[in-house]
């Protein structure tokens, strides 16, 4: 066992009824990515240790929140945070893992293989120049990439009219909404809103900010 391995923190009670009969899936990729997530760049040292609470269950219980058949979009995936979590968690929904970065690409498309995920395409792209996804996307999501001010213009122009934007956030959750505003009116976001997620069903409830987008040209 390496290190980091040892470093790992148990497997919460609430893993399994998170991911059902997907659970083994959610051990391996959590497994792998304790044991190479730190060498490869793609977590902090401190992470390992609170790698299934703070980051696997704080994704996955977000699940419920996409349609069944939906193309949902990850901006920023980086280790799999949380495009790689849920897309185990929901195998009826196509994501979209959106990210720049050669080396996290790699990494991205070494899981999905390993994992045998059929319901992931991998993209190396800026959400800002991933314009080809306009009109495809029923929903974007993405988790601790930029404020919102900065997240609003990459993700609204990827989403079809009518379309939401499913975005995991911290505390400052409700102060980003305001210094956002701005940006919510020029890209016609409606039903703006935070939603506490996972409250007394796992240890770290996840805020998520929901909005539906409206097209430009509809």
């Amino acid at each position: 066992m390496t290190d980091a391995l040892a470093r790992l923190e148990a497997e919460p009670a609430e893993a399994a009824a998170l991911f059902g009969d997907r659970i083994d899936l959610a051990r391996q990729f959590t497994h792998n990515l304790a044991q190479h997530g730190e060498e490869r760049g793609l977590i902090g040292p401190l992470e390992v240790p609170r790698l299934w609470n703070r980051h696997l269950l704080n994704s996955a219980i977000a699940a419920p929140l996409f349609t069944a058949g939906s193309r949902v979009g990850d901006v920023g995936s980086g280790a799999g945070l949380p495009g790689l979590v849920l897309a185990i968690a929901r195998p009826d929904v196509h994501w979209v893992l959106i990210e720049p970065m050669e080396r996290r690409v790699a990494w991205l498309t070494e899981q999905v293989d390993a994992l045998g995920l059929d319901n992931v395409t991998v993209e190396r792209a800026r959400a800002e120049e991933a314009g080809r996804y306009e009109e495809v996307l029923d929903a974007v999501t993405a988790r601790a990439v930029s404020a919102l001010r900065t997240l609003i213009p990459w993700t609204a122009p990827l989403v079809r009219d009518g379309g939401e934007l499913v975005l995991l956030k911290g505390h400052s959750a409700p102060k980003e909404i305001e210094a956002a505003a701005k940006a919510i009116r020029k890209y016609k976001l409606s039903d703006v809103r935070v939603e506490v997620i996972g409250e007394g069903e796992i240890a770290e409830p996840t805020r998520v900010v929901r909005a539906t987008v409206r097209s430009p040209h509809a």
